[in-house]
């Protein structure tokens, strides 16, 4: 019967990635894959994650399974850093997940199961993941504007009139801080705007919240969350660990449904349990438990902290540093929103043959879209990208 089935296409961002790894160049510049790396190219073992590990060794007495949701200290500690005190604790129903992109699975499912008929708004662009996991469930998805790419900025006009067709039954899917791929953010303004927007035409918003401490801090990169979470009837929050907690591998998420009403959160509570069942039974525990430890202890949480904000800083000194160069060698300063965005990327604005003159003739190599993960650079390289952006004609 196997036979029937069809070819799926190749994950682009793997290709660049084995494309990378065949290059003999030893001055290429990797700016595709999406995970942190230092100054050397590593991704490290953030210092408070490996402190939790030697003491979850020592601590740990079995390995059966945990609750359907998860341990219950992940969630707490979880919806804390996400929400602080935005919202009641009982107004949130929270379930771990394999990842953030089991979370938002997980989310699309109980959307669906609300409504068989739901519509995902979804920007343009977006982290390519969430358009195939909505095609491979058959859940409508409409696009809505974002970015601009003469500003390198969001086209916050086009991206209002098109959000203002959605309506009660609907989700709206929008990045909680450094978007991905464009690394181009709403300021509170504007979130304020789009928040009353929901409120009016009954669309559920659903906030993917991957990358909380990589822009401008832990409480900064939650307040956009924080304010819908606490100014709308309900909504859904995807959030992952991979990013700020370096445990990429270790697939860590967490799932939050949040309602006002907190007679809601018992069924809500409920159902994401049910979907865990369905899907995976128990969800996975190691990096949940990792976390639940590091902030839980006052002295791992201040370590963590303070390597975050070294890997955050890190970042927005490569932006710095690059829009300067990029305006030194083009007399332009066209490329300032590099300095502007936040997270891991940005992009470029450069078109596919640009793209492909990058990696032809410079050995640069990022997404056909031209974003580029930022945290693939250091001091070292970023001339190197700039003058090679310049001479690609970008």
């Amino acid at each position: 019967m196997f036979e029937t089935i069809k070819e799926q296409p190749a994950d682009k961002i793997l290709m660049l990635m084995q494309a990378f790894r065949e290059d003999p160049r030893e001055d290429k510049i990797d700016l595709g894959v999406g995970v942190y790396k230092d100054a050397d190219g590593n991704t490290p073992i953030m210092r408070a994650i490996k402190a939790a590990e030697k003491q979850l060794w020592e601590d740990e007495q079995t390995k059966a399974y945990t609750g359907l949701a998860g341990d219950p200290g992940f969630a707490d500690v979880m919806v804390a850093l996400v929400l602080g005190d935005a919202v009641a604790r009982e107004n949130v129903a929270a379930a771990a997940t394999p990842g953030g992109t089991g979370a938002v699975r997980q989310a699309f499912d109980m959307a669906r199961m609300a409504n068989p008929n739901v519509r995902v708004f979804v920007s343009d662009p977006t982290w390519p993941n969430h358009l195939s996991i909505l095609k491979h469930m058959g859940i409508e998805t409409v696009s809505y504007r974002y970015f601009d790419n003469e500003s390198g900025g969001v086209n916050f006009d086009g991206m209002m009139a098109d959000l203002a067709q959605a309506g009660k039954g609907d989700i709206v899917l929008v990045h909680g801080c450094c978007h991905n791929p464009t690394g181009a953010n709403l300021n509170a303004t504007e979130w304020q705007a789009l928040i009353e927007l929901l409120n009016q035409t009954g669309a559920t918003p659903m906030v993917d919240l991957a990358y909380q401490g990589f822009g401008d801090g832990l409480d900064a990169d939650a307040a956009a969350v924080r304010m819908v979470a606490s100014s709308v009837p309900e909504c859904l929050i995807a959030a992952s660990c991979s990013k700020n907690f370096g445990i990429y591998r270790e697939r860590t998420g967490l799932l939050m449904a949040v309602a006002q009403d907190g007679g809601a959160k018992k069924l809500n509570q409920g159902t994401l349990n049910y979907l865990n069942r369905q899907n995976f039974s128990f969800p996975p525990d190691h990096g949940a438990r990792l976390v639940t430890y590091v902030l839980s202890d006052d002295a791992l949480r201040a370590e963590w902290q303070a390597e975050l904000e070294e890997m955050r800083t890190g970042m927005l000194s490569l932006r710095e540093q690059l829009a300067g160069e990029l305006q030194r060698l083009s007399g332009s300063d066209r490329f300032g929103f590099l300095a502007q965005h936040r997270g891991m990327f940005s992009r470029l604005g450069a078109s596919p043959e640009q793209v492909e003159t990058l990696r032809r003739d410079h050995g640069v190599y990022m997404v056909g879209d031209s974003r580029m993960n930022i945290a693939g650079l250091n001091a070292k390289t970023v001339p190197i990208l700039a003058e090679a952006i310049v001479k690609s004609g970008v």
